[in-house]
């Protein structure tokens, strides 16, 4: 593994940080090391300066996407984390299903997830929808999965996963229900892969052409910004959201301080924010 130096640390933590929006330090001179390393040696570099370099001279951008990819390459599975799954299953699905049906309006659904990486999150939703939905062909259910990066963008549109991905989160009975083998690998059956799409999205660029949502969910990508770049995001997140639309964040994220547009919502012991009128 080619070693950092504190300098090279500052030059290249600026540039993720111009790229992502990322924000870098010192103590993130190992994960730079672990995921840029091999990059650097592939294509020839001795070190991190090169490897800069090179970046910013590719004019077909191909070495600044895969820095985008290994940096923002983050812990992901499928119903990670659980409780904003269950939230959704006994709360905020069964009052938004409610509150179509009582105005009347067509039965149509809009959800985002804002920075989906593989599709997981995208995809344990839908299945969340579909087991809740005993007329969800009476619906029009749309997921809308977004990511900074090329590579999870494109598994995400596949649905295809590997036995150990399709193994974390997901129990036998739900693998064979909503999944068909594929060789040794795993890909989303098409009644569930049909309600997503996906595209690349920079989180901290304008949100263009995207439509207004019912459902956001934009978890554990904030923690990796600065506290402007959080407040710029969110504000940008309140714009797409349905009248009374509902944004759930990470269990360790917090709008306090960043947006009074979103009031605090508690049931049973998770959080969700719900736009205020």
């Amino acid at each position: 593994m080619i070693k950092i130096t504190p300098e090279e640390v500052n030059v290249i933590a600026k540039y993720v940080h111009e790229l992502t929006g990322i924000v870098l330090d010192q103590s993130k001179s190992y994960l730079i090391e672990s995921r840029l390393s091999p990059i650097a040696e592939e294509i020839g570099c001795t070190n991190y300066s090169e490897l800069y370099f090179k970046a910013k001279n590719d004019v077909r951008r191909l070495i600044q996407n895969r820095i985008i990819d290994a940096i923002t390459t983050n812990e992901t599975f499928f119903f990670r984390d659980n409780s904003p799954f269950e939230l959704l299953k006994h709360k905020v699905f069964p009052d938004v299903f409610d509150q179509i049906m009582d105005s009347g309006s067509r039965r149509h659904l809009d959800i985002w997830s804002a920075a989906c990486s593989t599709g997981q999150e995208v995809y344990s939703t839908a299945i969340i929808i579909s087991e809740l939905l005993p007329d969800i062909d009476q619906w029009t259910i749309k997921l809308l999965g977004t990511d900074i990066s090329d590579a999870a963008v494109a598994q995400a549109s596949y649905g295809k996963y590997n036995h150990t991905e399709i193994n974390r989160g997901l129990q036998q009975p739900q693998i064979l229900k909503y999944f068909n083998q594929d060789g040794a690998a795993w890909r989303i059956k098409d009644k569930i892969r049909y309600m997503a799409s996906f595209r690349k999205l920079n989180l901290l660029a304008p949100f263009t052409g995207l439509q207004k949502f019912d459902i956001i969910l934009c978890r554990n990508v904030a923690i990796y910004f600065s506290q402007e770049n959080r407040r710029i995001m969110f504000e940008r997140i309140a714009s797409q959201l349905k009248p009374n639309g509902i944004l759930i964040i990470g269990a360790s994220e917090s709008l306090i301080g960043i947006s009074t547009r979103f009031e605090r919502k508690d049931y049973m012991r998770s959080v969700f924010y719900q736009l205020k009128s």
